[in-house]
């Protein structure tokens, strides 16, 4: 299992985001890095599937800054996809927003489709990075120190966490919009 510590789709994305990231850079680098690698080895895929899995890590929670909200699945979709169409990837989209808005699903997805495969492992490895992997995963235990070990967390659980208490105290009748069923 290798790890990727570079991608130049990714690292196109993420300076030009930098500034704009501000303190919340190399944490979220970080995360999507970690949702990348994790995805892409669930997945066991190569190519253009690696590739939108690359996409989906980089957008998967930017509306969270970009948009300036907590209820960021839509403004984060939405920006991949324009992203895509700009790069003439139109046919990618479905694929790329159905990772993005469905990554916080609570239950596997059962859905239909060439891409379930995909949605699935980028949901399971979103979720096995947000919880520090404390769920039940089929991945070596030393694989998962190593994505660490490449992209240390460096604050990004207690950022989201605090962002996600911020959200709830100011919107009380929606404190966790961006969970699925």
């Amino acid at each position: 299992m290798n790890i990727l510590t570079e991608h130049t789709t990714m690292d196109f994305l993420f300076a030009q985001w930098k500034e704009k990231l501000g303190r919340d850079y190399l944490p979220y680098r970080n995360h999507a890095y970690r949702v990348y690698n994790i995805a892409s080895t669930l997945a066991k895929v190569d190519n253009e599937d690696n590739e939108k899995i690359a996409v989906a890590s980089a957008f998967h929670d930017i509306g969270i800054w970009f948009d300036a909200t907590f209820d960021y699945l839509d403004p984060s979709a939405q920006r991949a996809e324009h992203y895509l169409i700009n790069l003439g990837k139109e046919s990618w989209t479905r694929t790329v927003n159905l990772m993005i808005l469905q990554h916080h699903k609570l239950f596997p997805w059962q859905g239909q489709g060439a891409e379930s495969f995909l949605v699935e492992a980028f949901r399971r490895a979103d979720w096995l990075d947000v919880v520090c992997f404390f769920l039940p995963t089929r991945l070596p235990e030393a694989y998962l120190c190593e994505v660490v070990k490449a992209f240390p967390r460096v604050g990004f659980n207690t950022r989201i966490t605090s962002l996600a208490l911020w959200w709830a105290i100011r919107h009380p009748l929606k404190p966790l919009p961006i969970f699925r069923w």
